[in-house]
């Protein structure tokens, strides 16, 4: 009996660690501005997803002078943040077929995503330019349990697809996605 039981218990563990995300982040380069640059990789339903950001640190700076509120911001440092599927994402009305899309936000109530056109390799992150926007979303806005000293992007395996959050500072923001 105890047998069977322990193996039970194996079992249900290897299930759920087996439906939990694979998640791997290395880093790209340093970073012009001292910032890293990192490329985290999951696996969502069947999605490859992979996301490549500059993380820059809060060093005391105020969080409403680094996220404006009204103000697109790339949502990283130096280059663009991409973010690169290999299945069809759907962000609330926004889908995102198989391809590399740039990531900005927006701080304010609501915040937004705002998924845009990758012109270049190493697309530089600012200026915004607003001609390469595609579609924007509302993010969901909370607090970070804890402080988050460098901005960290990350995704989160959900019943229903996945979450895309975004914590920088006190700022704990998300978006629900699907995989289709």
């Amino acid at each position: 009996m105890t047998r069977l039981v322990l193996g039970g218990a194996i079992a249900l563990m290897a299930a759920t660690l087996g439906a939990a995300p694979v998640q791997q982040t290395t880093q790209v380069h340093p970073g012009k501005g001292g910032s890293p640059h990192v490329r985290s990789t999951w696996k969502i339903d069947g999605a490859s997803i992979v996301i490549e950001y500059g993380r820059p640190s809060i060093k005391g700076r105020p969080e409403a002078g680094l996220m404006a509120p009204g103000t697109p911001w790339r949502t990283g440092a130096d280059e663009a943040t991409t973010i690169t599927t290999d299945r069809t994402l759907t962000f609330a009305k926004v889908k995102l077929e198989p391809g590399t899309y740039t990531i900005n936000t927006q701080p304010g109530a609501p915040w937004e995503i705002i998924f845009g056109k990758l012109s270049k390799p190493g697309q530089w992150g600012v200026p915004y330019q607003a001609s390469l926007e595609m579609a924007r979303a509302p993010m969901t806005t909370g607090k970070a349990a804890a402080p988050v000293e460098v901005l960290t992007i990350s995704i989160d395996d959900t019943s229903s697809g996945g979450s895309l959050r975004i914590e920088w500072g006190t700022t704990s923001v998300s978006i629900p996605f699907t995989v289709g």
